[in-house]
């Protein structure tokens, strides 16, 4: 589906529609619970149909019925916890939700969608996220909208609200890439004049790290890799990634975990890069997700929640 077309089905129609934080209504909840039951089985399309036009046409027909649910009077509200083939994140503040998936081409190349739901006592706030990745040429150095955004599935929002400046939060996320190899993602997000901003230079460490405005991790697609976080340490934890010989330095696609586990610690509201860490935490289930490429279905998604 075109980035105009989606984001025409994201945004039309939204209009001023009440989202007063109060209890659902009977109403309200058997027609949230309606949508939720059309979107599992959309979904459900979205990632077994062996054919690729179906799997985008149900995607399309998905957006619609979303923006529809999400148009029903306090849908803030309704977790939508049966939709377990969506990754839905609440910032731990709760200042909004992020609904982010993929639709996989025949090539085993992924497309993201997803959408910000701001939290409002007066009106509907919705941000659609528009895949931009095949027009982004330095993903690590770019400042982005939503409208131009490095798509991903997230699995983590950090806030960092503290000692600095611009309030942000952290996104951790799964990007996918092709059958080759498979990538993950720090993002960055903040909120200027209530649009939301992807990406800000808050690394600090090698000289590769510095100023960069997100992470991006490239690793061989028959491998796992662990991205997670450490509340207790306050502090982002994942493998150290490394070629298997020196002459092949150059091919990311190559690369895997040395065993080894580097770190970023939050100072100051910026997160600093420190090598050859121990863990404190267990290895998340999350890293062993999106190893192979034809394995569509809606078990693997589950383990996102």
């Amino acid at each position: 589906m075109s980035r105009i077309v989606f984001m025409f089905l994201l945004v039309a129609g939204l209009g001023k529609v009440a989202l007063g934080q109060k209890p659902l209504t009977d109403s309200q909840l058997s027609r949230l619970n309606a949508y939720q039951d059309t979107l599992k089985e959309l979904a459900y399309k979205v990632i077994n149909s062996p054919d690729q036009a179906e799997r985008y046409e149900s995607n399309a027909i998905m957006v619609r019925t979303l923006v529809r649910a999400l148009q029903t009077q306090n849908s803030y509200t309704f977790d939508f916890d049966s939709l377990k083939s969506f990754s839905i994140q609440r910032s731990p503040d709760n200042a909004f939700r992020l609904f982010t998936w993929h639709v996989m081409n025949r090539n085993g190349i992924y497309r993201f969608y997803g959408a910000i739901q701001m939290k409002s006592s007066e009106k509907l706030q919705l941000h659609p996220l528009v895949d931009y990745s095949n027009n982004i040429t330095s993903p690590q150095d770019t400042l982005l909208d939503n409208n131009h955004w490095l798509g991903s599935q997230y699995y983590k929002i950090i806030p960092v609200i503290k000692n600095t400046p611009t309030p942000y939060y952290i996104l951790l996320g799964w990007k996918g890439n092709n059958v080759k190899s498979t990538k993950k993602v720090i993002e960055v997000l903040h909120f200027e004049n209530g649009k939301p901003i992807f990406g800000m230079p808050v690394f600090e460490g090698k000289t590769a790290l510095n100023g960069k405005h997100r992470i991006i991790f490239e690793y061989n697609r028959s491998v796992s890799m662990m991205l997670n976080y450490e509340p207790g340490e306050n502090r982002i934890v994942f493998d150290h990634l490394a070629a298997p010989a020196p002459e092949m330095e150059n091919n990311p696609a190559l690369f895997g975990p040395d065993l080894s586990y580097d770190g970023l610690k939050l100072v100051n509201g910026k997160w600093k890069l420190t090598e050859n860490i121990e863990l404190t935490n267990q290895d998340s289930e999350i890293d062993d997700l999106y190893i192979d490429p034809r394995k569509r279905n809606t078990e693997i998604i589950n383990k996102l929640r």
